[in-house]
């Protein structure tokens, strides 16, 4: 494996977004922190503990996860996107870099970038919450899946993409209300019974659901459940940029 090729990628990708902390970092970090201060402290109090959490606690997991896949899928897909826009993606695949190492440079960087705001963002949560982590290694391992799947994600999004309106538009029209509809700021056991079985087939759910179990051993689904379902659909991510590089498809036409 061509290691030197893949960390030039990577800190290529890494330079960039430490040149644009202001956008790339701190702007989702105050998004965050104004959810909390809506949310967590004038709904919060409102609203009684949720499983013998506080609603504030509650949400914590939901709103890490929900900059950590918006955040994952942005990065990667504008990661890739430029090069084809600017057509120095001719230079990557000219490069003595095989594809597999062209998809670990981008996406370890896109996952380092949302891993990075998702941290600060969970550490800030502390000064807004009571923050108890009841386990974790598995926050850990949903944080890395999540981001790392996401990121091929985002990435696949920029190979498809020709323009940028079709670069925002699965973030904003499908990732976002998927996230929002996840149980980020609910349980979804307080839904009727058909929109509990409606939402059992999004699968921000398992994600959320999953994540919020490590921090306080509540969750919707069972904890086994969402690390398969994130398996999956990591899967199905890894399996369609293969066939994209197999096939050239938005690479060489």
């Amino acid at each position: 494996m061509n290691l030197r090729g893949v960390w030039a990628i990577y800190n290529y990708e890494m330079a960039r977004f430490f040149r644009t902390l202001g956008q790339s970092l701190i702007s989702p970090v105050i998004s965050t922190v104004l959810y909390f201060v809506v949310f967590g402290a004038a709904i919060g109090s409102r609203i009684q503990n949720i499983d013998g959490v506080s609603y504030g606690a509650f949400i914590v997991p939901g709103l890490v996860m929900l900059s950590l896949l918006t955040q994952s899928v942005s990065n990667a897909s504008f990661g890739i996107y430029f090069p084809r826009f600017s057509g120095t993606i001719y230079e990557y695949l000219s490069a003595p870099v095989s594809p597999m190492e062209m998809v670990l440079g981008f996406v370890g960087a896109a996952a380092s970038k949302s891993l990075l705001i998702g941290l600060i963002i969970l550490a800030t949560s502390a000064f807004f919450v009571p923050l108890q982590i009841a386990h974790p290694v598995w926050m850990v391992v949903f944080l890395l899946l999540t981001a790392i799947t996401f990121s091929l994600f985002g990435f696949l999004i920029g190979l498809w993409a020709d323009g940028f309106e079709k670069l925002q538009i699965i973030p904003l029209l499908v990732i976002t209300p998927l996230t929002f509809l996840g149980g980020s700021f609910y349980p979804i056991g307080i839904l009727p019974p058909f929109w509990h079985t409606v939402s059992l087939f999004n699968p921000v759910v398992y994600l959320v659901s999953g994540f919020r179990w490590s921090f306080n051993e509540v969750s919707d689904v069972s904890v086994w459940v969402s690390l398969a379902m994130t398996g999956v659909f990591l899967a199905v991510c890894l399996a369609a940029v293969s066939w994209m590089f197999r096939t050239g498809y938005r690479l060489k036409n």
